[in-house]
Parts: C-alpha cells; sequence; structure tokens
C-alpha cells in the first residue's frame, strides 16, 4: 500500500461516517506564540475545540503536514522525522467515545485487514486529575479486544496535550501494532513497548489547561484522533523504518546516485532534513531562512542537511534538484508546493552556496586549531590528549562559524590518528558545553513562548479583531499588494508581517493609526457568516493566500453588513462583538524580516 492510497482510504472512510473533509493548514500557527509549527491535526482547530462553530460541521476529517524538530537529534534512526503527514478526524461535540472507538477499529480491521491478535491498545490509568478512563477499556473489550491486550498507563502515556502551556487537552487510548516474530510481549509500561508500535491515537478533550495550570471542563466534548502517514504505510508494508515509504524511497535513490560514501543515518538525516525544507518554504507563509523563530530551524535544518551530505562524499549543489522530487510528488496534495517552487529553489541555493564556503572557511580554521593543539601536545601520547580543549575548540568553531562536529572529528582524525575512545570523550564534552548553552537559551525562551490566542482571553480576542483592522488599515495606505504572511498574538501586543519594500513613513504610521482608531470610536458592530468559499471570495473578502480552505467558510466582518463592511476576512475567530471593546491602538515597530517583507508591532493605548 502506498501513502497515497492509505490518505484515500481513511478520507473515503470517515465521508461514509458523515465527516466533513477539511483542507491542511498552514505549517505556521495564526496568532499562536506558543508553538513555532503545527505539531498536530488538532492545532488549527483549537478555536472550534474550545466551541466556536466549524463552517464544515461538527465531524471532520483531513490530512495535515506537521513539523517536529524536538527530537531532531534522534533522526537517522527508524521511527523519527521532522516533517509528516497526520491523519485525523473529529468530533466537534458530536459522537464520543463509544462511536470513536468502534470506527478506528472497523477501519483497522476491515479496511486495512490488520488481524486482532497483531493489536494492543493502552488507556488512562487515572490520577488526581481525572479518573481511570474504564468506559473506554470496556468498549475496546466489547469489540473483541482480549482483556489481556488493554493496557492501563499513566498520564506519562495515556494523555494527550495541551499543546504549548494551555489549551485542549484530555485522556487518550492508543492502539500498538506487534511488529515482532514472536509471541507478543505485555505492554505493562511506557519503557516496554519493543516490538509494539503505536498506529493511532484517540484523544478525548473534555478539559481545557487554564494559565493557573488547572484542569476545567470544556464547554463541549471533543474526540481527535490521529495516525501517522508514514509510519502506517511502512508497517502495512512489512518495513521496518519511517523511511521505506514510496516518496521517501525516491528521494533517498537519489542521494544515493549523488553520494560516493556509505552512511544510513546521514542518508536518513538528508532526506528527511530536505523534504522538511521544502515544506517549509513551500508553505502559504512563506518562511525563509533567518536566525530566529521558524526561519532559524528552517536555517538548522537546510545545514544539517549539507554537512551529512557531505559526510556522504557529495561534493556538488544538491538540495535544488532534490527538492523537486518533493515538489512533484506531493503537489497534488498541497499545491501550494508548486505555486512556491522558485521561492523553495531560491533559498535552497542560496543557503547552500552560504553554508558551503561557511564549511570551507571553517574547516581552514579547523586544521589551524589542529595544529595548534597537537603543536602543545606533541610529547604526549594519545591517553595523554587535552580532550577538553579539543572539545572547547569544537564548540567554539560551531558557535562561530556553524562548522560541525562530525567534520571537526573527521579533520582531526585527518591529522592525527584519533581512537574511538578519544573521540567519544570529545563528543561527550562538546555535548556538556552544548547543553548548558542549550539550558540558558530555554530558560529565556521560556519566558518568551507564553500566552496565546489559544487561551481566548479577552484581551488576545480584542488583539485578534485589532489584527484585522490593522490589515485593513494598511491596504487602504499602502496598496492591495499588502497581505497577511504571518502574525502573532500575546497579551502584550500585536505583531503583523506582510510584503512591502520599505518601512512606513511617520505619516503612514499616523494614518493607519488614526484609520484604525476611527474605527473604534464609531462603535461598529463586528458580525459573522458562514458563506461558500466561491461566494465568499467573490464579495472582496480578505484571505491568505496560498491557504486552503474548505467549501464553506467563516467571515468575520466589521460593519452593519457584509457589503458595506470596513473589514472583511476568512477567520476562524473569535473576535469581540463590537469595536467599542476595543482601546486605541499605536504602531510602536518595525522591522525589515526579509527581501520585500515588514513586520509592525501594535499595542493598545
Amino acid at each position: 500500500m502506498t501513502t497515497k492510497e492509505l490518505k484515500e482510504k481513511y478520507i473515503k472512510f470517515f465521508q461514509s461516517k458523515g465527516h466533513a473533509v477539511i483542507p491542511s493548514a498552514s505549517l505556521i500557527p495564526e496568532n499562536d506564540p506558543t508553538v513555532l509549527f503545527t505539531t498536530a491535526g488538532m492545532q488549527p482547530l483549537v478555536p472550534y475545540l474550545l466551541g466556536e462553530k466549524h463552517p464544515s460541521g461538527s465531524r471532520l476529517v483531513d490530512v495535515q503536514k506537521c513539523m517536529r524538530t524536538g527530537d531532531i537529534e534522534e533522526v537517522g534512526d527508524n521511527v523519527h522525522l521532522t516533517f509528516f503527514e497526520m491523519l485525523g478526524n473529529w468530533s466537534l461535540g458530536d459522537y464520543w467515545k463509544k462511536e470513536s472507538i468502534t470506527w478506528s477499529f472497523e477501519f483497522l480491521t476491515k479496511e486495512l485487514r490488520i488481524p486482532i491478535g497483531k493489536l494492543a491498545v493502552s488507556c488512562f490509568a487515572g490520577d488526581e486529575n481525572a479518573s481511570k478512563d474504564v468506559e473506554t477499556a470496556e468498549v475496546w473489550k466489547s469489540l473483541g479486544i482480549p482483556e489481556g491486550r488493554i493496557y492501563f498507563l499513566s498520564r506519562k502515556d495515556n494523555w494527550w496535550g495541551p499543546v504549548g502551556n494551555i489549551g485542549p487537552c484530555g485522556p487518550d487510548t492508543e492502539v500498538f501494532y506487534w511488529t515482532g516474530e514472536d509471541k507478543p510481549s505485555d505492554l505493562t509500561t511506557s519503557d516496554n513497548k519493543e516490538g509494539w508500535v503505536e498506529i493511532w491515537n484517540n484523544v478525548f478533550m473534555q478539559y481545557e489547561k487554564t494559565s493557573s495550570g488547572k484542569y476545567a471542563p470544556l464547554k463541549q466534548k471533543n474526540v481527535d484522533t490521529g495516525m501517522g502517514v508514514e509510519r502506517t504505510t511502512a508497517i502495512l508494508n512489512g518495513k521496518d523504518n519511517v523511511f521505506n515509504v514510496n516518496e521517501l524511497n525516491l528521494i533517498t535513490d537519489e542521494v544515493k546516485k549523488v553520494s560516493t560514501k556509505e552512511d544510513e543515518r546521514s542518508l536518513r538525516i538528508v532526506v528527511d532534513h530536505l523534504r522538511a525544507s521544502t515544506f517549509i518554504l513551500g508553505d502559504q507563509r512563506c518562511i525563509a531562512p533567518s536566525n530566529v523563530d521558524q526561519g532559524y530551524v528552517l536555517r538548522r535544518l537546510i545545514r544539517r542537511a549539507i554537512r551529512h551530505g557531505k559526510m556522504l562524499g557529495i561534493t556538488k549543489p544538491f538540495l535544488v534538484g532534490l527538492s523537486r522530487i518533493v515538489v512533484d510528488e506531493y503537489s497534488s496534495d498541497y499545491p501550494e508546493l508548486k505555486e512556491n517552487q522558485n521561492f523553495i529553489e531560491k533559498y535552497l541555493g542560496l543557503e547552500e552556496e552560504k553554508f558551503t564556503k561557511t564549511l570551507n572557511e571553517g574547516q581552514k580554521e579547523s586544521f589551524k586549531k589542529i595544529k595548534m593543539l597537537l603543536d602543545l601536545n606533541e610529547k604526549v601520547k594519545v591517553s595523554g590528549f587535552d580532550v577538553l580543549k579539543a572539545a572547547k575548540i569544537s564548540f567554539d568553531l560551531y558557535q562561530s562559524s556553524g562548522y560541525p562536529l562530525e567534520m571537526f572529528l573527521e579533520d582531526l582524525k585527518d591529522k592525527k590518528g584519533l581512537d574511538k575512545e578519544t573521540s567519544d570523550k570529545i563528543c561527550k564534552d562538546v555535548g556538556r558545553l552544548i547543553s548548558s548553552h542549550q539550558s540558558i537559551s530555554r530558560a529565556g525562551s521560556e519566558k518568551r513562548f507564553k500566552g496565546g490566542l489559544s487561551d481566548q482571553s479577552d484581551t488576545n480576542i480584542k488583539y485578534h479583531t485589532a489584527t484585522h483592522l490593522l490589515n485593513m488599515a494598511l491596504r487602504k495606505v499602502l496598496g492591495d499588494h499588502v497581505r497577511q504572511i504571518g502574525s502573532n498574538i500575546t497579551k502584550e501586543r500585536l505583531r503583523f508581517d506582510f510584503p512591502n519594500p520599505v518601512k512606513l513613513t511617520e505619516d503612514q504610521v499616523k494614518e493607519v493609526e488614526k484609520i484604525v482608531n476611527d474605527i473604534v470610536d464609531r462603535k461598529i458592530p463586528v458580525g459573522c457568516i458562514i458563506l461558500p468559499k466561491e461566494e465568499a471570495i467573490k464579495k472582496g473578502v480578505t484571505y491568505l493566500q496560498g491557504e486552503q480552505y474548505p467549501d464553506q467558510v467563516k467571515v468575520y466582518f466589521v460593519g452593519n453588513d457584509l457589503d458595506s463592511a470596513e473589514s472583511k476576512e476568512l477567520c476562524g475567530g473569535p473576535h469581540v462583538s463590537n469595536t467599542r471593546d476595543l482601546d486605541h491602538i499605536e504602531v510602536f515597530k518595525q522591522d525589515k524580516i526579509g527581501e520585500g517583507k515588514m513586520r509592525v508591532y501594535a499595542r493598545f493605548k
């Protein structure tokens, strides 16, 4: 079975159960500063999980593109990917545990023809915040899963969410597939899963974790399920790793053609990071490599792909050519890749050229430092080699120019017969230095990533409406080329990214502020209407270009009716009910964030 066949089967099955198909959201979350990327299918649906009405109904199904970089160092093994596709179906206050579990079981055993003997499930064991999920276990038992294959595990294993620090969450039940050749082992603890591979997760969202750390009941009970496309396809084809699926095999074959050395881990890293980078560059939000936020992660992925390409013996530029395979294979499902292909190739080419130069210059500096180190240790045997000093040199080279540890060790091996024991010691010491540096960075990051529209606070909702008004005002002052390519809301301010060659002049800033503040003073109602997408676009609504919208969309408008509205945008909400609920705004900062892109910050006075 191919990934495409699995996706088609899944969508068709849940359509037969009354689910509406919705398109994949952007990889870049809108108005959620708690995370850099969309990490799960439920993330774009947070407003609807919190009670907003979805224009497509209460039963939804989709294939969502996702990014998770927390385990980036693990990529190269059999199971970890940074970019992946997630199958998901949702109930927004509609069906509950019995229907969700029954349909999961039906899809696995009838549509995918997986024998019951190959399956096991886990349920939430209960704790001080939520009771033991006996109801879920009873449903599984009624469907034919033996009691001996139903396990109760802790919150660590059977509790999902929230994404970030706050938001919807709840107990879950996971479905495992036995990949071993012997009799299946017990699944009694989180550390006893060898041979078992998780293939489906059904989350029963009945709580919202608040900013105070408490769990409050949600207005409506929701079901959120997720199944990894690559992992499930590999299992169905009897493969032992996620890289053995059709699209990734095509990229792998091309990498092998330009490689002169064999290294399975480096090969997989190149394949994974190249695909992930192509999807970030090709996203609706037009993210380019930079030193902050998503742009930083993108740059890191590209550079890791390049350096592991070097370890495969690749000497010529290779990223652009490989990206074309990704675009060709995925653009039927994600047309934004084809639309943004020039953007993808431009920045992959620029980054490869720039970082290759960095590597060449870094190697010169590496050889220079190694010579100095060896001169100091000239009369010392390998056992007396100054490991800590070597680690410090490697760390400094990485910090100053991005020169990788692996390449420093290769240089050291070339200049000195470096044994594995010494090499491992250097790696450990570099690891300690990096961990120390990262703990400092994380401390700053934790202070930064808090709040967000997903907590639905009054202030954040006000800023959300103000963002719509700012978008409208910028278009009036600067022209119709203005469109949202990124936004971010905290409790202190809003941030809005848009295409423009230069910063606003002082007079333009004042004009933008006046337009918004006049609307606030006029106390105009804010309305919402659900329309067919094409009809909404004909009525001149503002929308995110490149974004895939469902057939039925929500339009929020500021005015007495849609036709005469001051602002009208496709949006999931929520918003204030009248502009009198807003304060006056002021634009307090502007930044240039890339070629032809500007960022403005505004806050309430």
